[in-house]
């Protein structure tokens, strides 16, 4: 069965799976495990789920991760990951229990809303990814998504864009690409997961190092739209 098709079952038949067969599947199609509990309508382990942190210091945390190039991901990468393995992980948060809609709903505003939860992020957290905060509330809320907004949510989620667009039903086609981040800005996110507000300081501080950044007072966004992801994924910054 393709990658597709086993996403699109999982979405419609997800809550009929084990735990251990969900588990299976993530590890098959090497996606996160919570993503799939969520895609399934089943509640996340509170063990998958990322620990209460300082929404201030994550938003500087994602915010910083944009400026690196994809060499300086895969540093940042490696260091988010020997800073979750340092020590036993915290008291995850209380697990979220996904709602189930009616068959034939399109369940999509549910599903993405798990997924920024699974990486303890909020729209203030997400950083910019080519979409206003309007239309990322529209997801949410369950009034549109096509295939442009899927790409630009892709990226910092660490799906590509065939697996994300399976799940929420669209069909590949032709569009135009307004993302800004590719999936390897995601991955570091999704290392992330289990880090402490002051292990994110840290990852931080190191994301500043790796780039160079100067820090000049401001928010704005960090990267133009430039297609040199390595692996063919989307725009992203240059290394």
């Amino acid at each position: 069965m393709r990658r597709a098709e086993v996403l699109r079952e999982l979405v419609a038949q997800g809550r009929s799976h084990s735990p251990e067969r969900i588990h299976e599947l993530a590890a098959d199609l090497g996606l996160l495990a919570a993503d799939l509990f969520v895609i399934a309508g089943r509640p996340v382990p509170a063990h998958l789920l990322p620990p209460a942190r300082d929404a201030e210091v994550l938003r500087e945390f994602t915010y910083r991760v944009t400026f690196c190039g994809h060499a300086q991901l895969a540093s940042l990468q490696e260091f988010v990951l020997s800073q979750a393995s340092a020590g036993p992980g915290p008291a995850p948060e209380v697990p979220h229990d996904a709602r189930s809609a009616p068959s034939g709903t399109d369940r999509f505003a549910d599903i993405l809303d798990g997924f920024l939860r699974n990486r303890g992020l909020g729209i203030r957290e997400l950083p910019f990814a080519g979409l206003s905060v309007s239309t990322i509330r529209g997801m949410l809320g369950g009034r549109f998504h096509n295939l442009q907004q899927l790409k630009a949510m892709a990226g910092p989620l660490g799906w590509t864009l065939e697996d994300l667009a399976a799940v929420a039903g669209e069909p590949l086609g032709g569009f135009g690409d307004c993302s800004t981040l590719c999936h390897h800005v995601g991955r570091v996110y999704l290392a992330a997961i289990p880090l402490t507000t002051a292990q994110l300081v840290r990852a931080a501080a190191e994301a500043d190092r790796l780039s160079g950044r100067e820090d000049r007072g401001a928010w704005r966004p960090a990267a133009q739209q430039v297609d040199d992801c390595p692996d063919g994924g989307g725009p992203g910054r240059g290394a």
